[in-house]
């Protein structure tokens, strides 16, 4: 069973309260804006909700300021001379109309975008997504074969697809993970970290000590990678 109750508000701060068959309580704080989301067994009071909120203002608060004082793109246009990224790599867009396939090239310091005249600014970008997907689709299975025989786990099935609040998901009893399309814009070991993380949820679901031990013995450095991953450049699109 999986509910969602009304707003909680804890000193101010909004708190998104989801009731789950879970036996320990779950607190977030997400991107863009520093949401609070709350992930309680069903059987805990609102008081009981609202007093371990209480305890951990001090981290809530800190979380939001991050959010707010990140980084982030203006929404793109997808016109020549914009700003984009590839695997951590900041490139020019170079748009050029022509006839003939439409196409993504990397040419040293740009990105040439090849399309017919009249492609409408979605389709561009539409056209630079699919190329990230493709990207993506390229790595992801050669970081599988390096990790699954190490991690002990074997993933049913993986995809790709753009969310919001996580740079990827894992889905324990269906044993399949997702990972966010934007991870195409950030270093190749920023994606190897997200993938670790989700394989490793196959061991131990919740993010408690020994999901840090497995982590830890995995990727020794993957805090800072987490924390280079969240200090770049958040998408406006996308976010």
């Amino acid at each position: 069973m999986n509910t969602t109750n009304p707003l909680l508000t804890v000193s101010d701060i909004p708190v998104y309260v989801t009731r789950k068959a879970i036996k320990n309580l779950h607190l977030g704080v997400y991107p863009p804006d520093g949401q609070v989301r709350v992930s309680a067994p069903e059987h805990f009071s609102a008081d009981h909700i609202r007093l371990a909120v209480v305890t951990r203002l001090k981290w809530i608060k800190t979380q939001q300021q991050r959010f707010q004082q990140q980084a982030r793109q203006t929404p793109r246009e997808m016109v020549s001379g914009e700003a984009h990224y590839l695997w951590g790599t900041r490139y020019r867009l170079e748009v050029v109309y022509q006839p003939g396939k439409h196409q993504v090239t990397p040419r040293g310091e740009f990105l040439h975008l090849s399309v017919t005249p009249g492609t409408s600014t979605a389709n561009r970008e539409r056209l630079l997504h699919d190329y990230y997907r493709q990207q993506l689709k390229q790595r992801i299975p050669v970081l599988l074969a390096k990790w699954q025989p190490r991690i002990g786990k074997q993933v049913t099935d993986w995809g790709i697809k753009r969310m919001k609040t996580k740079w990827g998901s894992c889905n324990i009893t269906e044993q399949r993970i997702w990972l966010n399309l934007e991870l195409a814009k950030k270093s190749p070991e920023c994606l190897e970290y997200v993938l670790i993380h989700e394989l490793a949820h196959l061991l131990e679901r919740q993010h408690n000590a020994n999901f840090t031990a497995l982590m830890d013995e995995f990727l020794p450095q993957w805090r800072s990678l987490r924390g280079q991953l969240n200090a770049e450049y958040l998408s406006a699109e996308a976010w």
